[in-house]
């Protein structure tokens, strides 16, 4: 008999094989199937708690797709939660990436693959798109002003003032640890 915790396991296996297996772009692209297939579907952690998680993904060193399926295994099962999680997010990358080194030539020279890559590349941006107004809409709903004018003012400083984004994050953490610690203080 199997016990439901290996049922867990089992079933992180196969949710981080088949969401690395089936989303291209990068990390935002993940927080869309995270949201699916363990908020929506299962209810094993909020919205809230998805979003938090992200924000954690995309700041700590490494890939976010990676980071966040691992904080997702941890969240639902614990340190091997995540491990199995992180393992599994890994793997399909892996033999993609083995694949497509060895037949280089062969991939670089199809139209067909060439073609199926810019197709990729729109469903990309917009998943992206997707998730920036997500994360946008519960900013504003914070009725914070400091928070709401941080949208604009990252993006300006990026786009139009070519600021590296890890100085814009790191003044963004800055001012929110700032406005965290601020208020903890006025509520002593």
């Amino acid at each position: 008999m199997i016990s439901q915790r290996t049922k867990q396991y089992f079933w992180l296996i196969g949710i981080n094989l088949f969401i690395s297996t089936f989303t291209f772009g990068g990390g935002y692209v993940v927080v869309p199937m995270v949201r699916k297939y363990f908020v929506s579907r299962k209810k094993l952690f909020s919205e809230d708690e998805l979003v938090d998680m992200a924000s954690i993904a995309q700041s700590s060193p490494g890939a976010i797709a990676i980071n966040l399926s691992t904080l997702s295994g941890y969240r639902v099962a614990g340190r091997t939660g995540a491990t199995v999680s992180c393992i599994a997010a890994i793997f399909p990358s892996f033999v993609i990436l083995a694949c497509i080194s060895t037949f280089y030539a062969a991939f670089a020279a199809n139209p067909l693959i060439s073609a199926v890559l810019r197709g990729m590349q729109a469903s990309v941006a917009a998943l992206i798109v997707d998730f920036v107004v997500d994360i946008c809409s519960r900013i504003i709903k914070e009725r914070c002003l400091l928070l709401t004018l941080m949208i604009p003012a990252a993006f300006l400083a990026s786009f139009m003032f070519e600021i590296h984004v890890a100085i814009i994050l790191s003044l963004c953490c800055f001012v929110c640890i700032a406005r965290v610690w601020l208020r903890a203080r006025r509520q002593i």
